[in-house]
């Protein structure tokens, strides 16, 4: 309960901080592990990233910001690569793996510039995504597009910009694909979504591979083999494989290994039914981040290496050559990499439940900005980034300006207690599904995102304006 150390600042020992968060030792020390790897603290305690101060950067381009270490990102999309590609090496196991960046979790077309020069693949699920990815000059062939219900404008633009692969969804889908394959006189690589009826250890909402739920063609009642079926009978296309996702923010692999075993075994009933042997075989991403201390995420080399030994033991099992695996890791590759600025402008102490006093301390963002606490009951840490204090430590929760009681970024960290309006605080692990799903709520403009690299920070998003608002209304309606 952190009676104890929080001394006078809880009635009767009890404290309103949760059970997993520990007392701080220094309130002005970065917790390992949260941060990005060029991201530190001076002697003065502003926080400063690859030698920008954040003062820098709020007087530069304001607050709330995104704030992208682009070396964190661009070495975790490496890391990524070398570990599966050594991994995989062996012939028996496909000769190599192929990682394609989840673009969901954030893209813009720097971004999508970087997965191209790292030389990274991009799985993308919508058209805009697409022609993001198009825009940044990465080729066709490593581009897949995801969806479960792709317009047909969208199937067109994939295979005239040359997709390597389309997942289908549906059989209404794979007539569509197959339609405009014939339309164009192309043949297109597609493989097949199957849900495994694995449901990772993750959040009900971002579950994805259990049966009752939209995504993909299900193994029980022989769905995806039909799948398989109908696409083998379609001129045009061509079965490259199959693709399975159980879930997100996922700390193990034995979901993996589950959902492989189930999966290869389709693999091999394709090739021994329909005389088909697919090339390919995609795993899904969904490998967790540490938002808190909470969470202990495993390194890609080691996450490599125990999912090539899973590849490994099934194939040899089921007696078949092992296909080219993929991966589609996301969020562990930009979530890290970037934090939020805020600026405060109101604190706020609240008697709690049993005396026990909460720190409200309101931000120039909020939901609109991360929308993932109030959705999912997600949680962050946060640090005062702007000046070092020897204030006693208070639980605080970090709340945003939204007219919504759930508008909360941080529910439970530790700040000064002399924390004042002007301050800055910096929230990290905010790269992925922050501003991919940031929204306009309240008329509120969204904010840039700002990378910084070798001293210098640019802008890669410009902040929204009410105008860019103003400018989507039809005003004589």
């Amino acid at each position: 309960m952190h009676a104890h150390e929080a001394g006078a600042l809880h009635a009767d020992g009890y404290s309103a901080a949760p059970e997993w968060l520990p007392w701080p030792s220094d309130v002005n020390e970065l917790e390992p592990g949260l941060w990005a790897r060029n991201v530190t603290k001076d002697e003065a305690g502003e926080l400063v990233v690859a030698g920008v101060p954040v003062s820098r950067i709020r007087d530069e381009f304001g607050t709330a910001a995104y704030v992208i270490d682009e070396d964190d990102f661009r070495s975790r999309a490496r890391e990524f690569k070398q570990a599966y590609a050594a991994a995989f090496a062996d012939p028996g196991l496909g000769g190599g793996a192929d990682v394609y960046y989840a673009g969901k979790a954030f893209l813009c077309t720097a971004v999508a510039s970087w997965i191209r020069e790292e030389g990274l693949c991009l799985d993308v699920c919508t058209g805009g995504e697409l022609a993001v990815a198009l825009r940044a000059g990465l080729p066709g062939e490593r581009i897949g597009f995801h969806g479960n219900n792709k317009t047909v404008a969208e199937i067109e633009a994939a295979v005239d910009g040359g997709v390597g692969r389309i997942i289908v969804d549906s059989h209404a889908e794979i007539d569509r694909v197959a339609a405009v394959a014939r339309s164009r006189g192309v043949e297109v690589g597609v493989m097949v979504r199957v849900t495994a009826g694995v449901e990772a250890h993750t959040h009900e909402f971002i579950a994805t591979s259990h049966e009752d739920q939209k995504f993909g063609f299900s193994l029980a009642g022989g769905a995806a083999f039909a799948a398989c079926e109908r696409i083998v009978a379609r001129p045009g296309l061509r079965l490259l494989g199959l693709h399975s996702h159980i879930g997100s923010q996922i700390f193990e692999t034995s979901g993996f290994e589950l959902s492989a075993r189930r999966v290869l075994a389709l693999h091999a009933r394709v090739r021994d039914e329909l005389g088909v042997a697919m090339p390919e075989l995609d795993l899904g991403g969904g490998y967790g981040i540490a938002y808190t201390t909470q969470h202990t995420p495993l390194p890609p080399a080691e996450l490599a290496q125990q999912m090539a030994e899973i590849v490994r033991r099934e194939v040899t099992s089921l007696g078949i050559d092992a296909p080219r695996v993929s991966i589609e890791p996301g969020r562990a590759i930009a979530g890290p990499s970037t934090f939020t600025l805020y600026e405060v402008g109101t604190v706020k102490p609240v008697q709690v439940d049993r005396g026990a006093t909460r720190l409200y301390v309101s931000v120039d963002g909020g939901m609109s900005d991360n929308i993932r606490t109030a959705l999912y009951g997600a949680d962050y840490s946060c640090t005062m980034a702007n000046r070092r204090s020897d204030a006693a430590p208070v639980i605080s929760r970090v709340v945003g300006r939204h007219c919504e009681s759930g508008d909360v970024v941080v529910r439970d960290e530790y700040l000064p207690s002399d924390v004042i309006p002007g301050d800055l605080i910096a929230v990290p692990g905010t790269g992925a599904y922050c501003r991919a799903m940031a929204s306009q709520y309240n008329h509120t403009p969204r904010p840039p995102v700002v990378a910084v690299r070798d001293g210098e920070a640019r802008l890669v998003v410009r902040r929204e304006t009410v105008e860019d608002l103003l400018a989507l209304d039809v005003a004589d309606a």
